[in-house]
């Protein structure tokens, strides 16, 4: 048997998200969530449920590594507070907000050179 891993490819856009392998694309309204759970261990991942009964798994490293797949998310989510649809999981998606601000600020240290 052959087996071929592929990295899965997420993109974003105003409103949702999408993560799409080898064998299928999944995606949610991030401005329509409704639940995120964080598993961690081994394969540590991110589950979104939205509104509309649709749900994914991304690795949150995809998010740490790319800021602009986080704004898009984290814009979304706040208008999920606003409409009062996710009830579940707003602090792990803080947690992770401040992991992704805190390595962009040490980038941009690091980057200015020494004082």
């Amino acid at each position: 048997m052959l087996v071929v891993l592929l990295p899965h490819r997420v993109t974003a856009g105003p409103g949702w998200l999408a993560v799409r392998g080898p064998l299928h694309r999944r995606a949610v309204r991030t401005d329509a969530l409704t639940a995120v759970r964080q598993y961690t261990g081994v394969s540590a991942h991110l589950v979104l449920r939205d509104a509309h009964g649709h749900r994914l798994e991304l690795d949150p490293r995809v998010l740490v590594d790319n800021p602009l797949l986080w704004h898009q998310l984290d814009t979304g989510v706040r208008r999920s507070l606003e409409r009062g649809t996710l009830r579940q999981g707003a602090d792990v998606l803080e947690r992770l907000g401040h992991e992704i601000d805190d390595r962009i600020t040490r980038a941009v240290l690091k980057a200015s050179g020494p004082p």
